[in-house]
């Protein structure tokens, strides 16, 4: 069993590849971001025995993770066309993946919940439904902790790394630019030029600057601008104190609704 690499995507907007969302997403930004999801699987070194996504859009007081053998969708988002709501994505779960998952982290003294009832939110059935569209690997997710702060989340890395070893894909799903209220303005457009510029060069600097300067992430130009609210940045977090000694680099730098966003792979 060959070592999986591990990724940090940016999972784009809502159900942005499988609903006309009449132009509120340029159309080239779509095409761009669906080309990427769709060549990925071709880009690791084998198929992997499961999918561990880290969403953004999950967040608990402990670090938990859904046991479902057979996991619902769940469609968080809101305002969007009605055949938004009847996207489906079977994959199915992995309960003895979530029993290992809990392992590695108590055994590195991280706390750890199981959640039977969690579903699949549009962090992980969107961009992984373009690239696995047969549902036929394995996935499970695994939250962020509440306080979203850098070091747990590299901590909560760090002791999942076993894992690649295993023929986990171990995935970190968010956006490198994330203010809702200001996509597609001049301000976007610059500050996130500003700050994934920084992002690349943090991301993929060797190991022991990268784990400082994403620690120190906030200090960045653009920072607070780009995530008034950092969860779509921590999954990368986990992402990076997964690589271990990996050096990143970028898979994926494009446009998305006129601001500046980026993929990472590290191994």
């Amino acid at each position: 069993m060959k070592r999986q690499p591990t990724l940090f995507v940016p999972h784009g907007g809502g159900p942005w590849p499988f609903v006309d969302l009449g132009g509120f997403i340029p159309e080239r930004d779509i095409e761009s971001l669906r080309e990427y999801f769709v060549g990925l699987p071709s880009a690791l070194p084998e198929r992997p025995r499961a999918l561990l996504v880290v969403s953004a859009h999950w967040e608990q007081s402990v670090a938990t993770v859904m046991t479902a053998a057979h996991p619902p969708i769940l469609y968080d988002y809101g305002g969007f066309p009605r055949e938004a709501y009847s996207i489906q994505w079977p994959a199915p779960g992995d309960p003895a993946l979530a029993r290992r998952v809990v392992e590695l982290l108590e055994a590195s003294g991280i706390a750890a919940r199981t959640d039977a009832q969690r579903g699949y939110d549009h962090g992980t059935f969107i961009p992984f439904k373009v690239a696995w569209p047969e549902a036929d690997v394995p996935a499970i997710q695994l939250s962020l902790k509440a306080g979203l702060d850098p070091t747990e989340h590299l901590a909560l890395g760090r002791a999942l790394a076993p894992l690649r070893d295993e023929g986990v894909l171990l995935l970190g799903s968010g956006m490198s630019y994330h203010n809702l209220r200001d996509f597609g303005t001049a301000g976007s457009a610059r500050a996130s030029e500003l700050f994934d510029g920084w992002l690349r060069d943090a991301a993929t600097a060797p190991p022991a600057t990268r784990t400082r300067l994403l620690t120190d992430w906030k200090s960045a130009p653009g920072a607070r601008h780009a995530h008034p609210r950092e969860e779509h940045l921590l999954p990368l977090m986990v992402v990076a104190g997964a690589a271990g000694d990996d050096v990143g680099r970028v898979t994926f730098n494009d446009e998305w609704m006129h601001t500046r966003i980026s993929a990472f792979q590290y191994g």
